[in-house]
């Protein structure tokens, strides 16, 4: 049986509700002229005109077409229109790509490491995706990752940071999203307010490494004694010396590898425990570092220097909001452990002191946020100054 032209709106109707990948029991067809009109109650044998609109059992098409064509609606339509399509199955098939796109980057260790950047995380997520694509956005936050995982940076112009992460000079250029990514998750890592204008976004870069000075970015360090490059002479000297070595990123990157560390290096937050342990201690100061607050340049490279000599590096830093962000960061970066950073280390030694700030999740220990953030106060480094030295000293006398 030849099917006139006129029918066609019917099989596109027919082929637009197939394709939507659901159940399909009747099909509305409409507006149609006199002609396809007519052209229907042929097909349907009715003695009367349908109306301009017009639904129809897709059983009773079915029926007709077998006994008229020898094929039902869907392979007629098939045939005549093209493929059917499942935009059901096309719609789970994206969500399911969304899906496993916002779990990588949730679960990324990048994003895992650092107890700030979930919230980064969703704030991404509310944007919504790239153009509209799962494989745009997951190639740009690759970028974005690839990029926090190498800052803060040895203190490179941000063109010459961008060509060795990224092989682009102009890849963190102001106004690129990936720039704009990155900036935002430095600003949860920092706890500052989000940049407003070109100074305030080269100070942020500024803070994670990027075109630091090389002379004053710096970091200090006691008792410590390594072999290999300019920086041993400097720290040899004063370690025997009982004084603390203050190594500028210039000389830190003038040594490009140390041949040999100690075993053990304790890391600190604060320069006042530094102060305590050389009043103490003198020539025989066991190996420290001091972060002074958030961690340079020359603090990150010195970290990772030693850790790749073959040194074990434990943390510790004050118990308050910050404290926490600046250790997560730390042990982010360096490997190091969170030494003496425990619940039970905090409610042994809280009592009245300042408030703890906004308190974020703690990557070693889950329940330790609660409770600052339950007893609201911090416990600063320098109270347990003393009784962290006492167990240094007992560990390297065993």
């Amino acid at each position: 049986m030849e099917l006139p032209t006129a029918l066609m709106p019917l099989w596109q109707a027919v082929h637009a509700r197939l394709s939507g990948g659901l159940p399909v029991s009747r099909v509305t067809v409409g507006p149609l002229d006199l002609a396809q009109r007519t052209a229907l109650a042929d097909l349907l044998g009715s003695a009367r005109l349908p109306g301009e609109h017009v639904q129809i059992s897709l059983a009773k098409l079915d029926e007709v077409l077998l006994e008229s064509t020898g094929q039902d609606s869907r392979a007629l339509v098939t045939q005549l229109v093209g493929p059917i399509g499942d935009r059901a199955g096309d719609r789970r098939e994206a969500s399911a790509r969304r899906a496993e796109l916002w779990d990588w980057l949730a679960g990324h260790p990048v994003v895992s490491a650092q107890p700030v950047l979930p919230d980064w995380v969703t704030g991404i997520r509310r944007g919504g995706l790239v153009g509209g694509s799962v494989a745009r956005t997951w190639e740009e936050l690759e970028k974005v990752l690839e990029v926090l995982s190498r800052l803060p940076a040895a203190g490179q112009p941000l063109p010459k940071f961008a060509d060795d992460v990224l092989g682009d000079t102009h890849a963190l250029d102001e106004g690129k999203r990936c720039a704009n990514l990155v900036l935002k998750a430095l600003v949860a890592i920092y706890d500052v307010s989000p940049p407003v204008d070109a100074p305030e976004r080269r100070a942020l870069w500024e803070r994670a490494g990027i075109a630091d000075d090389q002379l004053s970015s710096t970091v200090l360090a006691a008792g410590l004694r390594t072999r290999g490059g300019v920086v041993s002479g400097i720290l040899e000297l004063c370690a025997d010396a009982g004084l603390a070595a203050p190594l500028t990123l210039q000389q830190l990157r003038a040594t490009t590898a140390l041949t040999s560390a100690p075993p053990e290096v304790w890391v600190f937050e604060n320069p006042s425990v530094l102060a305590v342990a050389l009043d103490r201690f003198g020539e025989r100061c066991p190996p420290l570092v001091c972060t002074s607050g958030w961690p340079s340049s020359a603090g990150i490279l010195l970290l990772n220097r030693l850790s790749a000599a073959g040194s074990a590096l434990y943390y510790h830093g004050d118990f308050d909001g910050e404290g926490l962000r600046i250790a997560a960061n730390v042990v982010a970066r360096t490997g190091a452990v969170p030494w003496r950073m425990s619940s039970d280390d905090y409610l042994a030694a809280v009592a009245d002191g300042p408030p703890v700030g906004r308190v974020t999740a703690v990557p070693w220990d889950p329940q330790l946020a609660g409770h600052l953030t339950d007893a609201g106060r911090t416990v600063p480094e320098e109270r347990l100054a003393m009784a962290l030295l006492d167990e240094i000293v007992q560990r390297t006398t065993k």
